[in-house]
């Protein structure tokens, strides 16, 4: 086990008619504030209006910034830096998925930073401090409600990359499980995947003697498994399977998993480039990366993926395992070939060559752009 340290100082705030305390937790952080959302279900919903009612009850004013999208583009973020910086405001209140959160979270780096805030994601400079971000979570699934990354698309690449800081982190986050309902099953699919892929990211280390977090992680992903299948047996409107899939979101991506241990991203990294290029959902990218990215790395370490799919999947080969996570994937209609999600393989080599961008990825494996092309080809068989 490595040694370590463990910090996450976002209060978690879980439960049903949480929402309604938005005000109250807000008033703690500022009176000036960005109401950061996509302008879509959440308003639809009610959602935004009674986020309002509660901020105007502790006197708390508000700016508002809408038009978040899957994969938050840059220019969004550059558009609220500005107003943060124009109207004084002094937190960012995010409500909607890990979309609007990582936009929250880069808007209020940019606007305490120096610099350029695209130089934060290509690693030129790192942030030294951040403005407050709020949150309330309406799509479980990124883990960045109550984590260290941040994730943007810039559209002149089009290039998606990440930043990690502890500055990232929310210093609060509400979690109602009833505003997951009226979510579109593709979305909550995805979500599932992405969680899944976070724990996935951290399951497969070199690293021995972890008996711990492999047993939390190995847990956690039976978990959102048991609960997914509920979920799409007819419980879309259950809210105990929808609760520990939300819990269990947060638990994936908030570090305590990482704990003793190195994770491997590589296929974060691979997806990134898919995102990038065919603008598709991240959890619909991970479920055809991860799957070949395993296959290309069984020989690493087979007793690893054998423990995987007994202890997660309920077989005995590793072979085997693969073909069950496979075969979860698409029963919640998940994309796990690039024929399904409609992605050119005529573009393998350009997305080899920039997954690269900083040098190799990954640390099960260190990859390089020949064995990212491999795993590209992969998917697409």
């Amino acid at each position: 086990m490595r040694n370590f340290e463990y910090c996450n100082k976002t209060k978690i705030i879980f439960g049903k008619d949480t929402e309604d305390q938005i005000g109250r937790e807000t008033s703690i952080y500022g009176k000036r504030v960005l109401l950061h959302h996509s302008g879509g279900s959440a308003v639809r919903s009610g959602l935004i209006d009674r986020v309002k009612n509660s901020l105007k009850d502790s006197n708390i004013e508000w700016i508002e910034l809408t038009g978040v999208q899957p994969n938050p583009r840059l220019s969004l973020v550059k558009e609220g830096v500005n107003m943060v910086k124009n109207e004084k405001l002094e937190m960012i209140l995010a409500v909607g998925g890990g979309s609007v959160i990582d936009s929250s979270k880069a808007i209020a780096v940019g606007a305490v930073n120096d610099g350029d805030i695209w130089d934060f994601f290509e690693r030129k400079i790192s942030p030294e401090k951040a403005l407050p971000t709020g949150v309330i979570l309406t799509i479980p699934a990124a883990g960045s409600e109550s984590s260290t990354s941040c994730v943007i698309t810039n559209e002149e690449g089009p290039y998606k990359r990440g930043m990690h800081s502890l500055f990232n982190r929310p210093v609060f986050s509400i979690l109602n499980p009833e505003l997951t309902y009226s979510l579109p099953a593709y979305q909550t699919a995805c979500g599932i995947t992405d969680m899944l892929a976070h724990i996935m990211e951290r399951y497969f280390t070199i690293d021995q003697d972890v008996e711990l977090t492999d047993e939390l992680c190995e847990g956690t992903m039976r978990t959102i498994i048991n609960n997914a299948r509920k979920i799409f047996s007819g419980g879309e409107k259950d809210y105990a399977p929808r609760a520990e899939i939300m819990w269990a979101g947060a638990i994936a991506h908030n570090g305590l998993l990482d704990t003793g241990r190195l994770g491997d991203w590589a296929s974060h990294a691979l997806d990134h480039e898919l995102s990038a290029l065919f603008d598709i959902a991240h959890g619909a990218g991970l479920a055809i990366i991860f799957p070949a990215w395993m296959k290309y790395n069984i020989s690493v370490n087979p007793h690893r993926f054998e423990r995987f799919a007994k202890k997660v999947w309920g077989v005995n080969s590793a072979q085997e395992g693969i073909s069950q996570m496979e075969d979860f994937f698409k029963l919640i209609g998940m994309p796990v070939r690039f024929s399904d999600a409609n992605i050119d393989p005529a573009q393998i080599p350009e997305m080899a060559k920039r997954v690269v961008h900083f040098g190799q990825i990954g640390n099960y494996r260190k990859l390089d752009e020949k064995d990212a092309e491999a795993i590209y080809r992969l998917a697409a068989e």
